[in-house]
Order: C-alpha cells, then sequence, then structure tokens
C-alpha cells in the first residue's frame, strides 16, 4: 500500500474513512519508512528490530538484488534471530500472526516456532493457481497445520477479483480480541493482511464500490476491517489498554498499475525502488486517552521501532547483544519529542541512500535494468528524472545525489554540487554512513538457495485432507534475483 493510499494522506476519492477517522483520533506519522522496498525483508525486520542485512533477509547472488521468499526458497527467519513475540513471552503476552508471514515456509521457521501462539493464514501471497505438478498452491495454516489451499479450498476468483480471504482474516481478529479480552490476557496481534498485493481481491460487497477499480475495493475492504477492530476494542472497553499502529510493508507497486497498483503520493517510483514511494508508508499510531488526537508527527521512523516501541510498553528491554537499529517511539507519541536519527536505503546488499533531517544522500540509483524494462517491467511508470531513475546501477559513492525532501519530495532536483548546502549536508550524512558501517556485520544471507524440492507440496496436516504431493528429487540452485 502507498502513502497516497489513504484519505488522511490527502488521496482525492476519501474512500478510507475508518483509517482517517484513527488518524484524526491519534497521530499521523509523515516521515514513516519501512526497513526494504520489498515484502519479505521489511517483515523480518520489523519482527526483529534489525536491518534486513543484518539478520539475514538479503542475497548476494547480484548486487543490490531485491529478494524476497518465494515458495523454492531455501532460508528462512533464523533461529538466532529474536523475533518481537518470542520476547513479549516474557511479559506473559500470548501473540497471534494473521495473514501473510513470508519468512521461510520450511518447518524450522513456521511462525509458531518463532514466539506466536497461533497463526491462521499462510506462508506465502496468493500467487496462482498451479497445478500442483511442476508448483503446488499454497497453503493456509490454522496454527500448526494446513487447513486448505488458496483456489482449491480458499477460492480467488481472478477474473472478477472476488475472494472473502479479509473477511476470514478479520473474523480471526475479532475472534482473538474477545477470547484474550474475556480470559484478561495481554496480547500482541499482528494483522497482516495481503488484499492489495496482485493478484488483488476483495470481497462480493466491497466489488466495484470504490472509484479506483478493483485496488480501491480492496483498500476500502481493509479500511472497513479495521475501523471494525477498533470499534471491537472500545467496546470491549480495553481500546485505552491498547496499542494500534497501522502501516505498510513497501510502496504501492506500480508495476501493477493502474488496474492493480496504488498511488505513492508526491514521491518517485514505487515498491523495488528506494526512492521515496518504494519505502515511506502510510502509518498511524492510536491509543485513545494516553496519543493526543489529530497529532501530526515528523519523526523520522522505520518499521524496525515497533519492536523497540512494543518492548518498551510492555516494560521491556530490547536485547543488549546485537544491534538493535529500531528505536523507542513512546517518547515522541507521548510527549512530543524529536530524536535526531538518519534513516538507511537499503536494497539487497547495498546501502543505496541515507536520509538525515529533510536531506536524502543516493549513493546508488537504478529502479531496474534495460533487460528487463524492455519487456515491460517498470517500476516508475510516468516517471522518468534523467540520472536519477537509471536502468543501469549508477555509483555516486564520491559525489552522492542530494535531495531537499522538504522542497522536493519528488527527488526531482538534485541540488548543486558545488553549493555550500549540499557540501555541509553530504559531509554531516557521510560521518553517518561511516559509523553506520563501522558497526555492522552482516547476517549469513538466508535467500541466496532455491530449491523446488522445499515447495509446499505436503505440508503438516496434508494427510488429514487428502492434500499431500509428491516432492521432486532435491535440486538446490542459486536463486535468480533480476531486481
Amino acid at each position: 500500500m502507498g502513502w497516497g493510499d489513504l484519505g488522511a494522506f490527502g488521496e482525492p476519492s476519501k474512500e478510507t474513512p475508518n483509517l482517517d477517522q484513527m488518524a484524526a483520533e491519534g497521530m499521523l506519522f509523515l516521515d514513516f519508512y519501512t526497513a526494504s522496498p520489498l515484502c519479505s525483508p521489511s517483515r523480518a525486520a520489523l519482527l526483529t528490530g534489525r536491518l534486513p542485512v543484518r539478520n539475514g533477509f538479503y542475497t548476494t547472488n547480484g548486487h543490490a538484488r531485491n529478494a524476497y521468499t518465494p515458495q523454492d526458497i531455501v532460508g528462512g527467519i533464523p533461529d538466532s534471530e529474536l523475533l518481537l513475540p518470542e520476547l513479549l513471552k516474557k511479559a506473559g503476552y500470548t501473540n497471534k500472526i494473521i495473514g501473510k508471514w513470508h519468512l521461510g515456509q520450511r518447518a524450522q521457521f513456521h511462525p509458531l516456532r518463532h514466539g506466536f501462539d497461533e497463526w491462521f493464514g499462510s506462508p506465502n501471497c496468493h500467487f496462482g493457481p498451479y497445478d500442483n505438478r511442476e508448483r503446488p498452491n499454497i497453503p493456509i495454516y490454522r496454527d500448526w497445520e494446513m487447513v486448505g489451499r488458496y483456489y482449491e479450498d480458499f477460492k480467488i476468483d481472478l477474473k472478477t477479483g472476488e475472494a472473502n480471504l479479509t473477511q476470514l482474516y478479520l473474523q480471526e481478529a475479532l475472534d482473538f480480541i474477545s477470547k484474550q479480552q474475556a480470559s484478561q490476557q495481554p496480547f500482541f496481534l499482528y494483522w497482516a493482511i495481503d488484499a492489495t498485493h496482485a493478484p488483488v481481491y476483495a470481497s462480493k460487497q466491497f466489488l466495484g464500490t470504490s472509484q479506483r477499480g478493483l485496488y480501491g475495493d480492496a483498500v476500502r475492504e481493509i479500511d472497513d476491517s479495521i475501523g471494525k477492530i477498533l470499534k471491537h476494542l472500545q467496546q470491549l472497553g480495553i481500546s485505552e489498554n491498547t496499542f494500534v499502529f497501522f502501516t505498510s510493508d513497501n510502496g504501492a507497486a506500480l508495476i501493477s498499475a493502474p488496474k492493480q497498483g496504488g498511488s505513492n503520493g508526491p514521491f518517485l517510483c514505487g515498491k523495488q525502488t528506494t526512492f521515496e514511494g518504494g519505502m515511506r508508508e502510510p502509518a498511524i499510531a492510536w491509543w485513545p486517552g494516553h496519543i493526543p488526537a489529530g497529532g501530526l508527527c515528523h519523526q523520522l521512523g522505520n518499521v524496525m521501532d515497533l519492536f523497540s516501541t512494543s518492548l518498551s510498553l510492555a516494560g521491556l528491554q530490547p536485547p543488549s547483544d546485537r544491534q538493535i537499529d529500531g528505536i523507542d517511539l513512546l517518547p515522541v507519541i507521548l510527549q512530543g519529542k524529536l530524536i535526531d536519527r538518519p534513516i538507511f536505503y537499503y536494497r539487497g546488499n547495498e546501502l543505496m541512500a541515507v536520509r538525515a533531517g529533510l536531506y536524502k544522500a543516493h549513493y546508488w540509483t537504478w529502479s531496474n535494468s534495460w533487460e528487463e524494462h524492455s519487456k515491460g517491467i517498470d517500476f516508475c511508470p510516468g516517471q522518468s528524472v534523467a540520472g536519477v531513475t537509471t536502468h543501469t546501477q549508477e555509483e555516486h559513492t564520491y559525489l552522492p545525489l542530494l535531495f531537499h525532501l522538504g522542497r522536493d519530495p519528488g527527488e526531482k532536483y538534485p541540488l548543486s554540487f558545488a553549493s555550500e548546502e549540499y557540501q555541509q549536508a553530504v559531509e554531516h550524512i557521510s560521518g553517518l554512513v561511516q559509523q553506520h558501517k563501522a558497526t555492522l556485520v552482516p547476517g549469513q544471507p538466508q535467500l541466496n538457495v532455491c530449491d523446488q524440492a522445499v515447495m509446499n507440496w505436503s505440508p503438516p496436516g496434508c494427510e488429514k485432507l487428502g492434500k499431500c504431493l509428491k516432492a521432486p528429487e532435491s535440486d538446490p540452485k542459486k536463486c535468480s534475483w533480476p531486481h
């Protein structure tokens, strides 16, 4: 989902009344980022509080390549990483994930092995349908066992876009919250829906209701669901004791625009890129009775901060035996303080850009290769900035491209290398980069090896359903990451 997809951020059709109300009752973060321009690494960062290059969610198969966890990936979240739910257990929390996990689908990467007590959802996106010979359809799990597969048991109509998955995920959330409230149990709910990921889907009552087509229908259904979740917390009388945060894993995927892609507002490009459109996200904090209503926040925030902030709310300290990149946002949210911190924009194994204050320095630029672009794959449709949205990897290490995001949020006008403003800002950011690289110990890359044999052929529970499939012989290969 993109920065420009919510009415509260200026989307003209105003089709997100519940999220807009959430913002009116809480705090809107205008400068909030994800840790990667695509799904799996940013989710790993959210749950570990660490950059993907530290927690292993990157590849070294090619320079500055985006990698994620498709069905045939061998890697996943390492046992050595400490996830937020594992730590919250120490304070007596019950933890549930609903929706997309995306941190590996082999048995050792199962979310219930990494601190979650319950799961209803899938290890991957709802790609398919597949033929179950070359590639199996992706399973949906309830806790330890699969309960069916996408397209077979959980229908998605690719012609109409109809699927009731968001409604299933909503009911799971409401039931979980009710159960925890009834037993007076503190809880952490990670509601990771994916209706706005192509192929986009919405349930029947939302189809055709948006001015924005099917993507807008999906956004409207997500918005309606969040409204119901917040209302449920209020009706149960626990809203003043529940911190809720809404954000996205990456910017809108313009590759599937305009029919199945969202809006990144005034920002350049989208998902897969380290321009603002790929990594600056809509973000709202809501906590009635604690967060003053109608707040607008310019703190540079990151999904990794939700790790440190959640631990702080639970009265816990972050682990001291590893580098944590997230910061505790409670002083920002509750006391209006601003914390001086940089934002690091990584693409795979490369630090592409750094933001400090209102300045952003690009050390590398590229959108995607000419070869991919010639096939119609375009991460910046209708947005070409000479020397910036490059189709070859361009290094600017010695003379970074510098933008002032206050005056130029669309990254269209690089500052003159000769100006005093450029020299002062680049000197400051270069110091931050040196400091960062001095502490950087990259994790073992998890996204290098693919093998058809590890796909979802026979997930736990398949016997009961008669849905086990025969796996091919193991044949590990280097994964190919074109972007």
